[in-house]
């Protein structure tokens, strides 16, 4: 299966017998063969925990279960369609920002605040961003969506990334992160994202950016 790229808005997957994907709900565009298309109920292979915790978080971003045998198109709202192949390894992304993925991914949820503490949580505050962010772990491929066209910047433990909240699209590898802003706790309180606060990430891995900072 995988995801070929058509364009920077349309992205084309190919479904197989006995393979599945997951995709937004509204996100096909065209198909071809004898292709399926039903609401899926359990949150994909996360099961009913993962559909709770989006539920909580706001994120109850409806997933279709995609079967069958044929070739799908994918998009959503002109916005600018990026694919990322995992390797094993574990990708977080906004649930809002999912456009789809290969079944053979286990789809999770996680609270910010266990990766970065209380500054974490302020990151959701600040951004406009759920506390919770879906992950996605093994092998296969996800298409995910931004607005402007989506930059990938390499994680390295010499070099830190330091992000735009609201510029941040997904990120994966060994990855920690926090919220550091140049101003005091005082002068935080009603303001939005911009150069007074940075999304922090260490470790190895790297971290999709947005060109525009305007939400999905």
């Amino acid at each position: 299966m995988g995801f070929q790229e058509i364009n920077t808005k349309i992205v084309e997957a190919t479904v197989a017998p006995g393979q599945r994907l997951f995709s937004q709900r509204g996100a096909m565009l065209a198909y071809r063969g004898e292709v399926s298309f039903t609401p899926n109920l359990r949150g994909g292979q996360g099961g009913v925990m993962s559909m709770i915790g989006r539920r909580v978080a706001n994120e109850d971003t409806p997933l279709m279960t995609v079967e069958g045998s044929g070739t799908v198109l994918f998009g959503h709202g002109g916005h600018h369609v990026q694919v990322i192949h995992l390797s094993g390894d574990t990708l977080y992304v906004e649930a809002d920002r999912l456009l789809a993925f290969e079944g053979t991914l286990e789809q999770g949820t996680v609270f910010l605040g266990s990766q970065g503490g209380v500054m974490g949580m302020v990151r959701g505050q600040v951004s406009g961003q759920g506390l919770f962010t879906t992950t996605l772990k093994g092998h296969g491929a996800v298409a995910v969506m931004a607005h402007g066209g989506v930059i990938e910047v390499p994680i390295t433990p010499q070099r830190p990334v330091h992000v735009d909240p609201q510029a941040y699209v997904a990120h994966h590898g060994d990855v920690r992160n926090k919220l550091s802003t140049a101003l005091g706790w005082r002068d935080m309180v009603g303001r939005g994202s911009g150069e007074a606060f940075q999304l922090e990430l260490s470790g190895s891995g790297a971290v999709y950016v947005q060109a525009s900072e305007e939400k999905l």
